[in-house]
């Protein structure tokens, strides 16, 4: 029986990766952009239905949401190849169509007063599924749409539909941003993420530059490439659910493997070998399972800007794609224990688990063995301290609150950016926790 995923779109950076998600997602499956099988994926035996469904006249439906408080990304959307593609009920943007000009607080306003439009979209989508598992965010944490309405969104969720898994995929903005608030933005959202999400898979802008640059020497990376490698993540990490194996063949399989504790569910990612298109070809020539697993966990590959130096692992999972043979991966599990390449908690048990996925017959792959690894890492607590310092050099001024002052959720006071600091402090503060032996007794303490 499918565990269906619904995906939630928000924003012009949700929906910009979210397009490439489904374009990667289409290529897997054998699906033209029409929505129409291709004759030669008639007798696949993929799990389509997870992420999509069949209309009356046979073509495959995206179960997608996608949403906007300004019309630009949603109209470009409209106008591409892929514009049959998805159900045209789905697309919401706001009348007003001004967006939420990067303010978190206008993002969750308008939202208030759209809700029940959104809500209609998602239920509908919702009853049409058989067993639905869970949703799936795409979203920014820095601008106002994706912030600010993808934060209002998670907590009708959580309300909604307590006993179903939400994961996001969030975007976490460059360390030399353009948009001031981005601070103030940030650290609201990360409350929510804390309260309101089952799964975080962090996607880091800052380091995704870097590995662009370092790894596939391209000096000035685009928007786009940066949306592609992120769609390859995506696309990576949902592997087990489409091609399913014995292990980790729903999202809640996957996430119970990953987090141990509620709060601890931030997961950073690395793959390999990493390729964009066929002018940037990687430097890796001859992929083994071995060599895979061991560049899976070099902090260069690490989609996040922390340093893995400091810090442990709390859980690994590796998705290992194509020729890959059991015996291999446990001689590379053997090598990792010897040479002592992944250092984990004191209070769980260290093993990496590994899950060995299919590769889609459709794909002109140019690697025989691909790797993505979905991390639990105490460092990833440096990134959020990091938005906290920000948005504490920010507010010690009241610098720019003037418009978020116009809202009515700040209109009496600010306390709501107190708390959430507050929220995400105890976020890095259980992280930190999590490297001490007695972390257990800390939580009930």
């Amino acid at each position: 029986m499918p565990r269906e995923i619904i995906t939630l779109q928000v924003g012009q950076c949700g929906n910009q990766i979210g397009m490439e998600f489904w374009k990667q997602l289409c290529a897997e499956h054998g699906i033209n952009k029409e929505g129409m099988l291709e004759d030669y994926a008639v007798n696949g035996d993929d799990r389509k239905d997870v992420f999509f469904y069949q209309a009356d006249d046979e073509h495959y439906i995206p179960r997608a949401l996608l949403i906007d408080l300004e019309p630009r990304v949603i109209h470009s959307i409209q106008n591409s190849d892929y514009r049959n593609l998805y159900n045209p009920e789905n697309f919401f943007v706001s009348k007003e169509g001004g967006g939420a000009g990067n303010n978190w607080a206008s993002g969750y306003t308008q939202a208030d007063s759209v809700q029940e439009e959104i809500f209609e979209m998602l239920d509908r989508e919702a009853d049409g599924s058989d067993s639905l598992e869970g949703f799936v965010l795409c979203h920014s944490i820095a601008g106002g749409t994706g912030s600010g309405l993808g934060s209002y969104l998670l907590e009708c969720l959580n309300d909604r539909y307590p006993k179903k898994l939400i994961q996001t995929y969030s975007v976490f903005p460059l360390q030399t941003s353009d948009v001031v608030v981005q601070p103030y933005n940030s650290v609201l959202t990360l409350k929510r993420l804390t309260l309101n999400a089952d799964c975080v898979v962090v996607l880091d802008n800052t380091a995704l530059n870097r590995i662009i640059v370092d790894r596939l020497k391209i000096p000035t990376p685009t928007f786009a490439q940066t949306n592609m490698l992120v769609s390859t993540v995506m696309a990576g990490s949902t592997t087990t659910l489409r091609y399913p194996g014995y292990l980790n063949n729903d999202l809640i399989g996957l996430v119970a493997a990953l987090v141990p504790t509620p709060r601890c569910h931030f997961l950073m990612t690395a793959y390999t070998p990493l390729s964009i298109d066929v002018r940037s070809q990687s430097a890796v020539r001859k992929t083994t399972v071995v060599d895979v697993m061991r560049r899976l966990l070099q902090p260069k590959n690490i989609m996040v800007s922390a340093s893995l130096r400091r810090g442990c692992y709390v859980s690994i999972l590796n998705i290992i794609r194509g020729e890959a043979d059991p015996t291999q991966v446990h001689k590379s599990l053997q090598r990792i224990r010897e040479r002592r390449l992944a250092s984990f908690i004191k209070w769980g048990p260290a093993s990496i688990q590994v899950a060995i996925a299919k590769q889609s017959p459709y794909v002109h792959q140019p690697h025989k063995v691909s790797g993505l690894t979905m991390a639990n890492h105490t460092a990833i607590q440096t990134l959020f301290d990091r938005c906290v310092k920000q948005h504490d050099l920010l507010r010690r001024r009241n610098a720019f609150l003037d418009n978020y002052r116009k809202q009515p959720i700040f209109a009496d006071s600010l306390d709501e950016f107190d708390d959430s600091r507050e929220v995400t402090v105890s976020l890095i503060d259980e992280y930190k926790a999590a490297e001490r032996e007695d972390y257990i007794a800390w939580g009930e303490g």
